[in-house]
């Protein structure tokens, strides 16, 4: 529906001191940090960053932000940069001390408690960024406001320097940089697409907030590639129901587009109807994700339900069925978005909205709206309503489809299929279910598994594609019948109950080649659209058979992945090789557990060496500038541009150092009288096409961060209580040793010495011992294992390998279901063309 452009949001005034009320202390929330972030699992992580980033997206919705960076250390760290105001740091009027240390560390204290600075917003309980700081190892937080840069240093939520002032910047915003606190959290493992899926939301609903995220990479052995993305749409949430209805055949091609402004509230609905059979709506109040919906959806879905059957009825489409409020969200994609100025949350997770008005409000707009946009487009009304009336006519025949089957006991679990070979325990708890692939492969592990609490189930080749049928061909399918009847639950809205799960876990279980892969996608797409408590509630598991057997001097053993095969390499080199190398003291060796230990100290080195190798730094040159005194490694590069436009480059070891080196500066161009400004000028610069970036400027310090540089130095000093000096580490690849060169290590295995020049090079070296003499197998079946070696390697639970299915970003994976499982064949072909080069086995 065509609507007018959205107004720029109205700039609502000065944003000081004056504005940071204060309401109380943050000593409780160390306390009990659930009770301010729902719990210290991975939700309660995340909503870390959901509290930052609001900050940033809060000025966006002022007008005052167009940029947001998020990064994500490999080591847990996060940082959240923008080009916002910057918090203010003058002197808060009853506190008496900076805004911005008021704003860091004091419970209930903002600038959103009235309407000045905010009209709008989504962190309104004042908690947010206070409780991160609170629940963070440490927390640096740098503002660039008034003409200047301001840096301020948190730990656990006190504060460990003074607000300090580092010279003077044109740049506008605020960074924050914090560690989740270990000690409360159970996992600091930061997950991506988690991340991700929040950050395209809040582009998505925020029409021209540019969003970068990118994560460091990381891993042992070898690096793995870091993750970025950019999230900008100028379409706001006209886009964000294209993006859902990505690889689904749509009924409409213009998406319905509905919004209205009254005095408190400012709602906008954007929805499309595609072919399929689910139903896809999600809602927003002030730009948070209200998972459990609330009063803006149920007054939505009433007025969808009215609007559609008035027109239905006038045009006597609903002779033959009566379509009820499911039927006409059957194949929609809607998104729900409401601001108002005092929404009222269900807790500080925010994930229902309770105020009670707005079911009547978004009701009305959108009984008006979408009646209008009907008269105008009765064919694609017409196209909707009888898409209704088919859902309303195979519900009733699913209903009869379930009665008939009950009746005969299909779906009873006292009737069960007769494939299943079920196991002895009648407790849900730690009962297993395993789906297996062919029955050659369900006998093999019957033999195989624990009869006590595992239970198995084959299926015959490929199972229906449930994302092409709806529920009454479903339930006519064999194989799908028997896997709902195993499982206990029933199906469908009305009778699907999670209570009654037979198994504790739910665990598939396929071959690792093609065919394996197509019905493993076939029953995550199952259990994805008819089963999703499985997943939400940690059900469902994906068994994870080894794909390496090894073999070396008579010993075997299972190798989950290719990393895990890098891994075993070593290990089994190093379980055969002696290391020497000439210390301080002498000649020293390390062999066993010892040299275990030295080659993981390398490995990980050989990592964080390589990750800022490959953002251009010469590795050598930073080892040269380690600091000889205290053993630490540059945390910061520094290119200082002079006012004679001559560059000068320093190195810093701490934040102190970095606070040091402004001041010197400063303190040279007071003594100068040809500069009237005695204050630096602080650049950074940024990959994507800088927060702030400027050229050609004197008097400017280029900052460069290494935030490698305090793991870096650990590790070295580690290695070099062994003896080994760090000199000893680097040597170019491409310098030949030479004949005289005396080698700094020597590796002795089976027998052979092998001369080794530098540190850097006894990993690759370790890992072609590991390859001497080895047999790789490598498993393509569950076929190719005996009883004893499936129960080893996929049964036993002391053994076995289990991958727990969740959903990380629920849109991505609906619309990878779509794409794969569903109807579009051209745009499967183009998925499958722009990702080929990822494949990393393929089996032809």
């Amino acid at each position: 529906m065509a609507e007018e452009a959205r107004p720029e949001p109205e700039r609502t005034g000065e944003y000081d001191a004056d504005n940071i009320r204060v309401l109380g202390g943050i000593e409780h929330v160390r306390l009990r940090p659930a009770m301010y972030i729902g719990d210290t699992g991975e939700r309660g992580l995340h909503h870390l960053i959901e509290e930052v980033v609001a900050n940033s997206i809060d000025e966006a919705m002022a007008g005052y932000c167009e940029l947001i960076r998020v990064e994500l250390g490999e080591d847990g760290r996060v940082s959240v940069t923008d080009d916002g105001r910057g918090i203010p740091v003058d002197t808060h009027p009853e506190a008496g001390k900076p805004a911005l240390e008021v704003v860091m560390t004091t419970l209930n204290a903002g600038g959103k408690f009235d309407s000045k600075s905010y009209s709008m917003s989504a962190g309104l309980h004042g908690v947010g960024v206070s409780c991160v700081n609170a629940l963070s190892e440490w927390m640096e937080v740098e503002v660039w406001r008034d003409g200047h840069a301001y840096y301020q240093r948190y730990e656990k939520g006190v504060p460990q320097t003074e607000v300090e002032r580092r010279g003077r910047t044109d740049r506008t915003g605020t960074r924050v940089t914090f560690m989740p606190d270990r000690n409360i959290f159970e996992d600091t493992d930061l997950n991506y697409d988690s991340i991700a899926r929040r950050l395209r939301e809040l582009a998505f609903l925020n029409s021209g907030v540019r969003i970068y995220l990118e994560a460091e990479g990381s891993g042992e052995e070898e690096i793995e590639a870091a993750r970025s993305e950019e999230f900008h749409y100028e379409g706001g949430i006209r886009e964000f129901v294209e993006f859902l209805n990505q690889g689904k055949n749509t009924l409409h091609d213009e998406v319905i587009y509905i919004e209205r402004d009254t005095d408190d509230v400012t709602c906008q609905i954007a929805m499309q109807y595609n072919d399929g059979y689910n139903e896809s709506v999600l809602s927003f109040a002030n730009n948070i994700n209200t998972g459990g919906g609330g009063t803006h959806l149920s007054g939505f879905r009433r007025a969808l339900t009215r609007t559609l059957n008035a027109f239905g009825r006038d045009r006597n489409m609903l002779k033959d069925a009566s379509p009820s409020g499911q039927d006409y969200r059957e194949g929609l994609t809607a998104v729900i978005s409401v601001c108002i100025a005092d929404p009222q949350f269900e807790g500080q997770t925010k994930s229902k909205l309770g105020n009670r008005e707005l079911t009547g409000v978004v009701q009305q707009i959108v009984n008006e709206a979408l009646g209008n946009y009907c008269e105008e487009n009765p064919g694609t009304a017409r196209n909707i309503v009888e898409k209704a009336v088919e859902a309303a006519r195979a519900r009733e025949a699913a209903k009869k489809a379930r009665e008939l089957t009950r009746r005969k006991g299909a779906l009873s679990s006292g009737n069960l299929p007769g494939k299943l070979r079920d196991c002895s325990s009648r407790k849900q708890e730690d009962t297993e279910l395993f789906i297996v692939e062919g029955q050659s492969a369900g006998g093999t592990a019957g033999v195989g598994r624990d009869r006590e609490f595992q239970a198995i189930l084959p299926l015959r080749g490929v199972i229906l594609n449930v994302e092409k049928a709806r529920v009454d061909k479903m339930l006519g399918n064999e194989e799908i019948s028997s896997l709902i009847t195993a499982l206990g639950t029933g199906i469908g809205e009305e009778e699907f109950d999670i209570d009654d799960l037979r198994y504790e876990k739910v665990v598939i279980m396929t071959d690792a080649d093609i065919d394996g892969a197509h019905i493993r996608t076939l029953l995550l797409t199952f259990f994805f659209r008819q089963m999703p408590e499985l997943i939400e509630n940690g059900h469902l598991y994906i068994a994870q058979p080894p794909l390496y057997k090894v073999k070396r001097r008579g010993k075997e053993q299972y190798v989950p992945d290719d990393r895990a095969l890098g891994r075993t390499l070593v290990e089994l080199a190093a379980s055969d090789s002696t290391l020497e190398y000439d210390a301080d003291g002498g000649v020293e060796t390390l062999h066993g557990e010892d040299l275990k230990r030295f080659l993981h100290l390398c490995s990980r080195l050989e990592v964080l060496l390589g990750r800022i190798e490959h953002r251009g730094m010469d590795v050598q040159s930073y080892l040269d500038e380690r600091d000889e005194e205290t053993g630490r490694f540059p945390i910061y590069r520094v290119q200082h541009t002079n006012v004679d436009g001559t560059t000068d480059r320093h190195v810093c070891y701490s934040e102190d150092d970095y606070d040091a080196l402004i001041e010197s500066v400063e303190q040279d161009l007071r003594e100068r009288e040809d500069v009237e400004d005695e204050e630096v000028e602080i650049i950074e610069e940024d990959q994507y096409g800088a927060l702030y970036r400027s050229e050609g400027l004197k008097n400017t310090l280029r900052p460069r961060k290494i935030t490698e540089a305090s793991e870096i130095s650990n590790l070295v000093g580690r290695i070099e209580e062994l003896g080994i000096s760090v000199d000893q580490f680097f040597r170019s690849s491409d310098d030949e040793p030479d004949e005289d060169e005396e080698a700094a290590f020597r590796l002795y295995s089976d027998g052979s010495t092998i001369p080794v020049y530098s540190l850097a090079d006894i990993m690759p070296k370790i890992r072609e011992l590991g390859r001497e003499g080895l047999n790789i197998q490598r498993y393509k079946g569950l076929g190719e294992m005996d009883a004893d070696e499936l129960a080893e390697t996929t049964l036993d639970p002391e053994t076995r390998r289990l991958v727990r299915v969740t959903v990380g970003d629920a849109i991505k994976a609906d619309n990878y279901f779509s794409i794969l499982a569903g109807t579009n064949v051209k745009q499967r072909r183009e998925f499958i063309e722009r990702h080929a080069l990822e494949v990393s086995h393929l089996d032809v």
